[in-house]
């Protein structure tokens, strides 16, 4: 899925205005020149290509604050990296991984999918002293992929004796501790579920034994991210914030109706496997996704409509506004070039095929105004398309090619080129003050 990120905003300034022609900004560590950013008169006439001299460029006072809308799998490659730059980030993230470890909780004990969420804060812990490494070792280890093995070492690590609590003081022990019994309790009052240990996650238990226990998704984020110690500017927030168990759901535009999150973007035969993105095949949609929402566990009601009221936050905001946009193509957007995504991003946040007197009219542009997009991606960057849609803004990063997934973002590049928007951003910010107070 592709990620967006909002920030930061001057309160009482005029928005950030645009050229009328498309600009491609080039992001590259091996580019032999520098140049800043042209004044916005120039802008109109100049590509511009931009290196960077430092490889770790001073923290910008105070720290910007920055909203990040994301999967849980793809940005985590980019969160140790943007902890260099700035923490205060609030991160939204979907509760309806129905994959691995986490369907067999939910099959088991029900309630939202924890496991992005999990992800996300462990990527976030603190990493600086022996015991937060331990920590940080135990909550993101895995079980084996064998059942018996799987489950001879869960037992291990809830007795105590596992090697896995070397390094853990007897405070963060108990805790922790405390937590994954109750998790095996809950467990063992489902025995005629028949709980699979295989290949699941030790936070995701942690998790789910803290949010039972609770009652309380947030509750139980709250505990994790003191647990893991994660900054105390960080946020981590689920997109929905329930305790019931929730379905991702999507109607296509043939109208047929599809449910859960793996069944829309890799459909399995229902065993435990690992996707390797860049080799696994599924048959292609019968039609594209006409809208996404939220399902009851039965199926039946529509209850959430994702990010139903974010469109108009949004789009009141002046601000960067920036969509991350994808180095290979996934099942659920084949055939999509950039401006299809902002087509689909815009249609979700309007609520274009929802309810009728909940629909916006907003334009792309109220919703995206930079894209950054990884060098030699998949996706066909359709700059005509974008520049009708009146994002002018497009940035080649340097990228990656990842065994797994493909074409990838280099966390470094990324980041650089979110600093250097910001700055920019700020700077336009600023002259736009002075001149409105002459």
């Amino acid at each position: 899925m592709v990620d967006t990120w909002l920030g930061p905003t001057f309160c009482n300034t005029l928005p950030l205005s645009f050229p009328t022609c498309t600009r491609i900004l080039s992001s590259s560590f091996s580019s032999s020149s520098s140049s800043m950013a042209t004044s916005p008169s120039q802008q109109h006439h100049h590509h511009h290509r931009r290196c960077y001299s430092n490889p770790n460029p001073p923290h910008p006072h105070p720290q910007p604050a920055l909203l990040v809308f994301s999967g849980g799998t793809a940005f985590n490659g980019v969160v140790e990296e943007l902890k260099n730059f700035t923490t205060r980030v609030a991160h939204v993230l979907p509760v309806s991984d129905d994959g691995g470890s986490t369907a067999e909780i939910v099959r088991v004990l029900g309630g939202p999918a924890v496991g992005d969420i999990r992800s996300r804060c462990l990527r976030l812990s603190d990493q600086s002293t022996v015991e937060a490494l331990a920590v940080r070792n135990l909550l993101g280890h895995r079980l084996p992929l064998d059942p018996l093995q799987a489950k001879s070492e869960w037992y291990s690590i809830v007795e105590g004796d596992h090697f896995l609590w070397k390094g853990v003081s007897k405070p963060y022990r108990e805790t922790i501790r405390a937590f994954l019994v109750y998790f095996q309790s809950q467990i063992l009052c489902r025995a005629e579920e028949s709980f699979c240990f295989s290949n699941g996650s030790i936070g995701n238990f942690f998790f789910a034994g803290a949010r039972i226990f609770f009652q309380s998704l947030d509750a139980a984020i709250f505990l994790f991210s003191r647990v893991s110690d994660i900054p105390p500017e960080s946020l981590v927030l689920p997109v929905i914030s329930t305790n019931d168990r929730l379905t991702l759901g999507c109607e296509l535009w043939d109208g047929t109706i599809i449910r859960g999150q793996n069944e829309i973007s890799h459909p399995t035969s229902g065993t435990m496997e690992l996707i390797k993105k860049e080799s696994f095949s599924a048959p292609a949609l019968p039609s594209k996704i006409k809208r996404v929402f939220y399902m009851s566990s039965e199926g039946k009601n529509l209850l959430h409509e994702v990010l139903l009221g974010i469109g108009e936050i949004i789009s009141s905001k002046s601000c960067l506004k920036v969509l991350v946009l994808n180095g290979t193509r996934d099942r659920e957007t084949n055939g999509f070039s950039a401006s299809c995504f902002v087509t689909a991003i815009t249609d979700a946040l309007n609520r274009t095929y929802g309810e009728p007197n909940n629909r916006l009219q907003n334009p792309p542009s109220h919703y995206i105004n930079t894209l950054l997009v990884p060098r030699n991606g998949e996706i066909p960057v359709d700059v005509d398309c974008l520049a009708a849609q009146g994002i002018f803004d497009v940035i080649v990063v340097d990228s990656l090619r990842d065994p797994k997934v493909g074409i990838i973002y280099d966390p470094r590049s990324l980041i650089r080129s979110l600093v250097d928007l910001i700055d920019r951003y700020m700077k336009s910010q600023v002259n736009g003050l002075i001149d409105t107070r002459r």
